[in-house]
């Protein structure tokens, strides 16, 4: 059996029940369709900047958000109250943003789900990602989900296992309040504990990461005379 970190202290009520603990990345499929197919044409009673683009109406939006400018949201999407989505940010569909949180300036966000106080504030994407209460990407951050032969999403674990996720699409698992230094890279399948953090500049090849961790990026700088 794979030991996976610890990752939430609590999950929201779409997802407490469907969480499986081997599987933490399983939140992202029939958990989440579930939780958005709840969503209709939800009467929307927050004031909108000018230039605030919906691409459907099948999203919900929670008391006391702010949209700004330049926001585009793709139906369906889920975004609870007092989130804030900055100048320039894309929520592609099947998105689904706790409380409190933040989706900062050109920051795309794709299949994902934001736990409440989850921060992506600066230049960030997102994709098919998981980021837990309290979590701050630093700018730049990006949460690969791809592989460039377009396969399955396969994770080592430090016991030598590999696990089969059964996703050709899998960004990053972030446990509870996990910060990432500025462009930091995660490959597809990253699994990091809670109150993990990443140096700036960091590339974070798939795998599972106890909580508390810190990965660190070394680097050799020469400073030469110019001639």
């Amino acid at each position: 059996m794979v030991s996976m970190p610890l990752l939430f202290a609590e999950l929201p009520e779409p997802f407490r029940g469907a969480f499986d603990p081997e599987a933490p990345w399983a939140l992202l499929g029939e958990p989440l369709d579930a939780a958005l197919a709840e969503i209709a044409e939800p009467p929307r009673s927050i004031s909108l900047f000018e230039g605030v683009f919906f691409r459907g109406d099948r999203i919900a939006i929670g008391e006391g958000t702010e949209i700004y400018p330049g926001v585009v949201i793709e139906e369906p999407v889920w975004i609870g109250a007092g989130v804030e989505i900055r100048t320039g940010a894309f929520l592609r569909k099947d998105s689904w943003i706790g409380d409190g949180a933040v989706v900062g300036a050109n920051t795309e966000v794709k299949r994902s789900i934001l736990l409440p106080r989850a921060k992506a504030p600066h230049l960030a994407y997102v994709g098919d990602s998981i980021l837990g209460s309290g979590v701050n990407l630093g700018a730049g951050t990006i949460l690969s989900n791809f592989r460039h032969d377009g396969g399955e999403i396969v994770i080592p674990t430090p016991e030598g296992q590999r696990i089969r996720t059964g996703r050709r699409k899998l960004g990053a698992v972030l446990g509870d309040n996990v910060a990432t230094g500025c462009n930091s890279v995660l490959h597809p399948g990253v699994v990091l504990g809670r109150d993990s953090m990443t140096y700036p500049g960091v590339m974070l090849r798939s795998g599972i990461y106890p909580a508390r961790s810190v990965v660190k990026l070394r680097q050799q700088i020469q400073v030469l005379e110019r001639r």
